[in-house]
């Protein structure tokens, strides 16, 4: 299998797990304390799908621009985004409330796996390198971290948001 069967597997990979965080952590974030701040489902939504099409995007970007482009290592860096946030918060935050945390399932089954076999693949067959890849993948991380907020407000702005409730215009 090669990069492109991994590209657009990661961006299916990414679908699965934002569809269950879609519908189970809007509810948990309501009693998940200092673990995740409760969240507005429609805005939570909201920035979950935006998120699902920036894979696609990203995905599109890195098969169409080809190797070694910007493309390449913006879909190289939302792999390794998506292979942190099997650990953080999934992961840690089940294992320090013994409780299940929404997404751990399809980041443990899908994510790290394809996110994994994606990055090993973009530098195998030149997709990235990694002396660029030192810098430009914790920059796309950093984004995407810098991005949620935002993406949360402007969510919490559109009709059925908890937030457009308290305020119609």
């Amino acid at each position: 299998m090669d990069f492109h069967w991994f590209a657009w597997l990661f961006a299916v990979s990414v679908t699965l797990h934002n569809l269950e965080e879609a519908v189970w952590l809007p509810a948990w974030s309501q009693t998940a304390g200092k673990w995740h701040r409760p969240v507005d489902a429609s805005a939570f939504r909201f920035a979950v799908a935006v998120l699902t099409l920036l894979a696609y995007a990203a995905v599109l970007l890195a098969v169409t621009q080809g190797k070694e482009s910007a493309g390449a290592y913006f879909l190289s860096g939302y792999a390794l985004a998506m292979l942190l946030n099997v650990l953080f918060p999934h992961v840690l935050a089940a294992a320090v409330m013994r409780r299940y945390a929404p997404g751990m399932l399809t980041a443990l089954l899908f994510n790290l796996p394809v996110t994994v076999f994606l990055l090993r693949r973009s530098l195998e067959e030149g997709y990235i390198q990694l002396p660029t890849f030192a810098w430009a993948g914790p920059l796309v991380v950093i984004l995407i971290l810098l991005s949620i907020p935002l993406l949360f407000a402007v969510g919490g702005h559109l009709p059925g948001s908890a937030a457009a409730r308290r305020f119609p215009k």
